[in-house]
């Protein structure tokens, strides 16, 4: 065969003379095109499987850890959450509608296939600037896509999170997380086991879309990506929500040894992974497969990534039934095959043999690549920039309007207003708040959900920058009043071929799993997602996190805002931030440099640990975390109901009112608890300090007792709220 087949199909000529040595033989077309899908970096993981080892994965609320479609861990009372978080960035690239309805289809299916009812879904955006090339046009479609999936299948997207960064433009990430409800003893598992036993397809009939959907998002975006729309699936949420059901109905019914998602590489990874993790094989006869479209030959049946597709291993003589249950939903389940015992992948077309593969040769061992690493030159150079000397370019109060009318910062209500984050009525706390929460039915418990990355730090240093993801992601979870879990991930990074890029990703991995560590809170699982790339130009490192926290009692969840006058103004941890990497450096010195402020992990989780123990005890009426913007911005967003007038004593005007530091979170009490929460923060030993109170239609910030900003809610409040409605609104 000629190396330009395999090397099409994404495999280079050394994994070419892997799969020959395995198979012991030289591979036909079909055989060739499933390796190259399961040997994909999407599928197989082989760049980032020696780094992914070293997360922190166990805990004694984990019950699913990584290795199946999504992670488990238990809330009490019999009941577990199922989270996931995946990518569908080079879809959304091209057809950014499509490319992230599908998304958050295929993370929905992820979900129900453990047997969780779906409860929420969250989106974690990253665009270039929206007055640059079609950066405004890709934020629409998958602002579009995202609600037209969620909304009609009824499911609540709840929160998530947008920036923007010229390192976007053109390969825009798009992120979504899907977050489910079970009992335990309804737990699936995508496993195909018991020699015999009959393998179903259903659901959806099969097509030619999304055809090497999995190698497409393998490689860097060009110019011809645009000729592989093909490569781009097409969602049904209508069709998506009956097989939801059905699929529920068969797993309570107990009538199933296993069930997986066709998602990437569709019928050939989902019947490889189930037979890999069942120790066993599988032989299907694809002429039995249903189709939407004539003529489609068995390479197009395995590869194709057709959305609403599930199989399934039904326990022995319960084919009827699961059909039955398919067909009352008004879809389709057909018998293409059974359960074998010799560990093969083997494929037939009308009873003739097409395929035969060992199914370990594709689910362990694919090849595995120790990249080389080097840390990139400008690393020392922005690290070694003075952060020193800088004076506050304009007036606080030019500098704070411009600060909450950048769209990073602005809030997003123009995208969650597309949303229904209503739908089901157990929605706690809405978009806009600082972690979407949700109530769990029959319990007096809330489900507290974010997702969050600051690339700009990852960038700057990788390391403290994948820590500080997880800090902010524990400091938002923690903010409505419930305790951090566990995480998922999605670690967005480029070309991993290239040293300097792969040291980003292993070193912001560190930096995660560090986290995680002392923050106890186990990765169950998540998605990795390289060569996010157009020419010249690689994102910024991007390792999202989606936390899962707990709150134990519903009566006790905080928002994020002032709600009534007099309520008392305190600061947790340190006064002071740092320019490096902050909003204020890149927006006014156009700088994006500095040494990022030193980690304390430890000191952290003491002040999100007191923070609980304040709320525990009933003694707060807000919280809310100090990110992007700093100080000031995080008083702004608090005060957007009731204004407040704030005392600061500092040396140092510009870093305390815009430097940024994490590990830093505004809280507010009533009077009579204000000298409770001293006396505790005194016992324990935390960084405490009086601001001010609220009250009036005013912010106004006093430094050092000189009034420096004095301005109006009226004025403000509308900067915020509209900035990203009027850029969207606009003809330009």
């Amino acid at each position: 065969m000629e190396p330009k087949v395999w090397r099409e199909m994404g495999l280079t000529d050394e994994e070419y003379a892997k799969v020959k040595e395995l198979m012991g033989r030289e591979p036909n077309f079909l055989e060739i095109g499933v390796f190259s899908v399961m040997w994909s970096e999407h599928c197989s993981y082989k760049t980032s499987k020696p780094i992914l080892k070293n997360f922190p994965t166990k805990g004694p609320q984990v019950l699913q850890g990584p290795g199946e479609n999504a992670g488990i861990v238990d809330i009490g009372d019999n009941l577990a959450v199922v989270f996931k978080m995946e990518s569908h960035n080079h879809p959304s690239a091209i057809e950014p509608y499509q490319g992230a309805a599908t998304g958050v289809g295929g993370i929905l299916r992820d979900v129900f296939t453990m047997g969780a009812r779906p409860v929420a879904v969250l989106d974690a955006l990253r665009f270039g600037p929206l007055d640059e090339g079609n950066n405004k046009y890709l934020f629409s479609g998958v602002v579009g896509g995202i609600g037209g999936y969620g909304n009609s299948i009824g499911i609540p997207t709840v929160g998530g999170d947008v920036y923007f960064h010229s390192s976007y433009s053109g390969n825009p990430l798009v992120n979504a997380m899907a977050v489910g409800l079970l009992e335990h003893r309804h737990i699936a598992k995508g496993v195909a086991s018991g020699v015999g036993n009959p393998v179903m397809v259903v659901g959806a009939r099969t097509g030619r879309d999304g055809i090497h959907g999995a190698t497409f998002a393998s490689v860097e975006l060009s110019e011809e990506s645009e000729s592989k729309r093909s490569a781009v699936q097409v969602g049904d949420p209508f069709m998506e929500k009956l097989l939801m059901e059905a699929c529920l109905e068969l797993i309570q019914a107990d009538a199933l040894v296993g069930i997986q998602d066709m998602g990437a590489a569709g019928l050939t990874s989902s019947s490889s992974e189930m037979a890999g993790r069942g120790n066993s094989g599988i032989e299907m006869d694809l002429s039995l497969v249903p189709r939407r479209e004539t003529g489609m030959t068995p390479y197009e049946i395995m590869l194709s990534e057709s959305q609403e597709r599930m199989l399934v291993v039904p326990k022995a003589g319960r084919e009827k039934e699961v059909e039955e249950v398919l067909n009352r939903w008004g879809l389709e389940a057909t018998v293409v095959g059974r359960v074998t015992g010799d560990g093969m992948l083997r494929l037939l077309e009308d009873g003739k043999m097409v395929a035969e593969i060992p199914v370990k040769a594709l689910t362990e061992e694919a090849p595995v690549y120790h990249r080389p690493s080097r840390e990139p030159q400008y690393y020392q150079e922005l690290k070694g920039i003075s952060m020193e000397g800088f004076k506050m370019k304009d007036s606080v109060e030019n500098v704070l309007l411009a600060l909450l009318a950048n769209p990073t910062i602005a809030s997003k209500e123009w995208v969650y207003r597309q949303y229904d984050h209503q739908v089901g009525t157990n929605t706690a706390v809405v978009p806009g708040g600082d972690a979407g929460v949700l109530r769990v039915r029959g319990t007096k418990k809330g489900i507290a959900m974010t997702t969050d990355c600051n690339s700009r730090y990852v960038y700057l240093d990788p390391y403290i920058g994948g820590a500080l993801a997880v800090v902010e992601a524990a400091q938002n979870i923690a903010c409505v009043g419930a305790k951090p879990l566990a995480i998922t991930d999605c670690l967005n990074f480029g070309n991993p071929e290239k040293p300097e890029i792969f040291w980003q990703f292993e070193q912001a991995c560190a930096g995660v799993a560090e986290a995680c560590r002392v923050l106890e809170t186990p990765v169950t699982g998540g998605n990795v997602s390289l060569y996010n790339e157009t020419p010249g130009m690689a994102v910024y490192p991007t390792p999202m996190i989606g936390m899962i926290g707990l709150l134990e009692d519903l009566d006790l969840v905080l928002c994020n805002h002032i709600k009534t006058e007099g309520e008392q103004i305190y600061l947790l941890g340190e006064l002071e931030g740092e320019l490096a990497g902050s909003e204020y450096l890149a927006m006014f010195e156009n700088l994006e440099a500095g040494a990022l402020p030193e980690l304390n992990l430890k000191n952290i989780k003491e002040i999100l640990t007191f923070l609980l123990k304040l709320n525990g005890k009933g003694l707060l009426t807000a919280a809310h975390d100090i990110s992007e913007g700093g100080l000031a911005v995080a008083l702004a967003e608090m005060t957007v109901q009731y204004g407040a007038s704030v005392n600061l004593e500092t040396a140092d005007k510009l870093k305390a009112l815009f430097g940024e530091r994490l590990g830093r979170i505004l809280i507010s009490t009533t009077k009579g608890n204000a000298a409770k929460i001293e006396s505790l923060a005194h016992q324990a030993g935390v960084s405490l300090r009086h601001l001010g109170e609220s009250g009036g239609k005013t912010l106004t910030i006093m430094v050092n007792g000189s009034k420096c900003l004095d301005v109006s809610l009226d004025k403000y409040r509308p900067v915020f709220e509209r900035t990203i409605r009027n850029i969207m609104n606009s003809d330009n």
